[in-house]
């Protein structure tokens, strides 16, 4: 599974892709610039990396990037074939692909070299934004517990939602309160867009007061793992929510 941007459906995807050689250019001159990590990793390997870009020759059609320190991952880059890469800009995310890495020279250093990317993936910020679910009828998570915990399949209800990740709530603290635990396999519940497969990561918690001085745990939970199509959908059903949202405030105008 690509570590980045899953293989799978790219229905709506093309909603953030950037296909002008001149924006790439300018996005990615920004990135080294400002001097910004950039994970890369053999797609359909584990292992991830950290670089950075040292230079971009818009002319010619090559990116320049730093060379790893040990020369086994070095080793492990250049012959691993495609190579899938996440940064930010201006906390903006940006992925993108390459075909291959050969080595080179930068300034007297040893670097690494690829080919301009055709195009890459932006996800403006708006794009995560959290949007509140209904509290009636709530949007649910169904996530299979590992045996240590119990086992089988549980359901959660969703405080909000976003491209990025979603928070739900535990009132029985079935999770735990781990950050960076993963629980592979979770099945989100859109109304009316169906189902979408997703893993989850705890990436924040905090324990909730409420009025009847009972204690509920809100789990913050990045997606991980997640195909194209199934972010598409998440932002679909976004989007329905704003509307109706909008459509509840012009009402009380």
């Amino acid at each position: 599974m690509h570590p980045f941007i899953p293989d799978a459906d790219t229905e709506n995807w093309h909603d953030f892709e950037v296909g002008s050689r001149r924006e790439i250019v300018a996005l990615l001159r920004g990135i080294a610039e400002q001097k910004q990590i950039v994970h890369m990793a053999v797609r359909g390997a584990d292992e991830i990396g950290i670089t950075s870009i040292l230079d971009v020759d818009g002319d010619a059609g090559v990116v320049l990037l730093d060379r790893p320190v040990e020369h086994e991952h070095t080793a492990r880059l250049l012959a691993g074939g495609e190579l899938s890469f996440e940064t930010s800009l201006d906390k903006i995310r940006i992925f993108f692909n390459a075909d291959g890495l050969q080595p080179t020279v930068h300034l007297g250093l040893p670097a690494l070299k690829m080919t301009l990317p055709a195009s890459l993936i932006r996800l403006q910020r708006r794009e995560f934004y959290r949007m509140a679910t209904p509290l009636a009828n709530p949007v649910r998570v169904l996530i299979p517990l590992p045996a240590a915990i119990g086992g089988g399949e549980v359901a959660f209800p969703l405080a909000d939602i976003s491209v990025g990740g979603i928070a739900i709530l535990d009132n029985q603290f079935t999770l735990g309160d781990t950050i960076g635990r993963d629980y592979p396999h979770c099945r989100l519940e859109l109304p009316e867009l169906g189902n979408v497969t997703t893993g989850l990561q705890i990436r924040n918690t905090h324990d909730i007061t409420l009025l009847n001085n009972k204690t509920n745990r809100r789990l913050g939970c990045q997606f991980t793992d997640m195909s194209r199509g199934a972010a598409a959908a998440v932002q679909r059903y976004i989007t329905k929510l704003e509307r109706e949202r909008n459509a509840r405030i012009a009402g009380l105008k």
